[in-house]
């Protein structure tokens, strides 16, 4: 089993725990007040909103060397809800991914919402985490904390794949403000 850290408080780093913790993992969660704790886990989960990231890579940057660094961000324009605000040819992840050399960044959990993890349903199916990143092993026991869980996580390929994944949680989120899909509900994948 890992230790896993999970840097946020919120609806997501809450429910982000609670899976860890059910898969049998010993589990730390960061707030905001909490910057001069230091983070110890194997895996560190960026469960804050992408504005908040730079300010957490600026604390904390070598305390993540070495750890496989989970983004679940989605870097949406929050005054408008109209774009994504990383280039086209690119993602937060990648960003990020760039700013901790010695880290392995994977992008996950960003096209799920926080009910659909605490469920571990979508509509009958079960929850699929898809993940992306370059470092076979790092994906590999993130996709086994996932299924610990009960939850289906789907190796979604490289780092690259990151924007797609952004593109995907975007296009989510945009449909639940207008209620076209609950906050409950989302994208499932069948295999």
């Amino acid at each position: 089993m890992a230790h896993v850290s999970v840097i946020g408080t919120g609806n997501m780093g809450q429910a982000i725990a609670g899976l860890a913790t059910k898969g049998g993992n010993t589990v730390e969660v960061f707030g905001s007040s909490d910057a001069d704790k230091h983070v110890t886990g194997d895996i560190v989960v960026l469960a804050v909103p992408y504005p908040a990231v730079s300010q957490v890579l600026a604390q904390r940057a070598e305390q993540l060397a070495g750890k496989i660094v989970i983004d679940i961000t989605n870097p949406l324009n929050f005054e408008t809800f109209d774009a994504l605000v990383v280039p086209a040819d690119s993602s937060a992840t990648a960003g990020i991914a760039a700013a901790l050399p010695s880290s392995r960044v994977l992008k996950a959990f960003n096209t799920n919402f926080a009910g659909t993890l605490v469920a571990g349903t979508v509509d009958g199916q079960p929850t699929t985490v898809l993940v992306a990143g370059d470092d076979t092993d790092a994906k590999a026991l993130v996709t086994g904390l996932v299924s610990a869980a009960g939850l289906r996580a789907v190796d979604a390929g490289g780092l690259t794949r990151a924007r797609e994944l952004e593109a995907i949680g975007f296009l989510q989120i945009t449909l639940a403000a207008a209620e076209k899909v609950s906050w409950t509900g989302g994208f499932a994948v069948a295999r």
